[in-house]
Parts: C-alpha cells; sequence; structure tokens
C-alpha cells in the first residue's frame, strides 16, 4: 500500500493541516513553510511573525528583507522552493510574551522536520537561524552563547550555517558584533549560489 504521504506536496498539505497544538495558540493554527524535493538550502528559523502568520507567507516582513539581503538574493531567488526550503522550529505564530514573541512550539521540530528533510534529495547546506535552531540541531557541538556559535561558523560547516535572527530587534547585536557584516556574510554570500 502506497502511503498518502508519499510525495513532498502530499506531505507539506498534511502539515498545513496540523491542528497538533492549536489549543495553546492564541491566534490559532496557520502552519507556514515552503520546501521541495530539489530546495538546495534549507533555512530553519524560529516561528512565523505576526505578519507572516496573516500573510501565509515564509519571511513577509522586516526580518525577512533582512535576511535577503544577508542572503545576497531577491525575492524571485528566495521563494524558489526549490533554491530554499523554509521551516521554522515552530510554523505557526506562538503569539506575544513580555519582550517580544513567545518561543517557538517545541512540538513542530520533532513531529516534521526530520520527514521532511527526508525528501529533500540533495540539500547543500541547513541555515540555522536563532538560538532555538542551533541547539535543536548542533546540540553539544553549540558554543554557550549565540554570538560565540555565529563567531565559529566555519566549524559548523559545510552541513551547518549558524546565523543571529535578522529581526530589527537584534540591531543592537549587529551593533556591537561588526564582525558579523564585515565576516561572516561575505562568506555566506559566496556560498549561496545557484
Amino acid at each position: 500500500m502506497i502511503s498518502y504521504l508519499c510525495t513532498m506536496d502530499n506531505l507539506l498539505s498534511e502539515i498545513r493541516k496540523c491542528t497538533e497544538c492549536a489549543s495553546s495558540l492564541s491566534h490559532g493554527a496557520n502552519p507556514v513553510l515552503s520546501a521541495s524535493a530539489k530546495s538546495k538550502y534549507i533555512i530553519i528559523g524560529q516561528a512565523p511573525s505576526r505578519v507572516v502568520h496573516s500573510t501565509g507567507k515564509p519571511w513577509d516582513d522586516k526580518s525577512g528583507d533582512r535576511l535577503r539581503e544577508w542572503l545576497g538574493v531577491d525575492d524571485e531567488a528566495f521563494y524558489n522552493s526549490d533554491n530554499f526550503a523554509i521551516l521554522p522550529m515552530g510554523f505557526c505564530y506562538p503569539g506575544t510574551g513580555k519582550s517580544g514573541d513567545l518561543p517557538p512550539r517545541k512540538e513542530c521540530a520533532p513531529l516534521w522536520h526530520n520527514r521532511v528533510m527526508k525528501k529533500i534529495v540533495d540539500p547543500q547546506m541547513i541555515l540555522l537561524i536563532g538560538s532555538y535552531a542551533q541547539k535543536y540541531y548542533l546540540g553539544k557541538s553549540a558554543k554557550s552563547t549565540l554570538t560565540e556559535t555565529v563567531h565559529h561558523y566555519n566549524s559548523y560547516l559545510p552541513r551547518y550555517f549558524p546565523l543571529p535572527h535578522p529581526s530589527p530587534r537584534n540591531n543592537i547585536w549587529l551593533k556591537k558584533n561588526k564582525w558579523f557584516e564585515e565576516d561572516v556574510l561575505p562568506v555566506l554570500k559566496e556560498l549561496i549560489e545557484f
């Protein structure tokens, strides 16, 4: 018997119907992700923003504008799922807490990530954006802080490339860590090719 989840399209359709943690989401379930069996790069972020929750389009906000700038790609290249698979740690907007958005829900990554990644034939690199993605994927090899992990990005190549979150909330981090834009981003742009 052929499994319902035999293709990437069927799997993505299944994920978009997921309501695993809907009762814990103040804005309801609306899984936002994108992938293709041919995706060259996998972007593991945190969770959709309130804007992305309403549009249903991954990284369709100020953070996404900055991320595309960091990658050196335009919207057309970014939203081509043969170029980039977009798998947040939590697929739905988690709601707002005291100091910004709540952390991504913990159910999504263990439930879905491996299943999606198994469908991607030959990914070139996985971009780990923010501490949640880095802790989940790097485990004990992650440094004690995000800054250290990003600073030692080359020790995770060629499989992983850790990045800070491109949110405007991280402007202070970017100002304090000039080496990121001067030394790290040129390497990232060089590695992203189609």
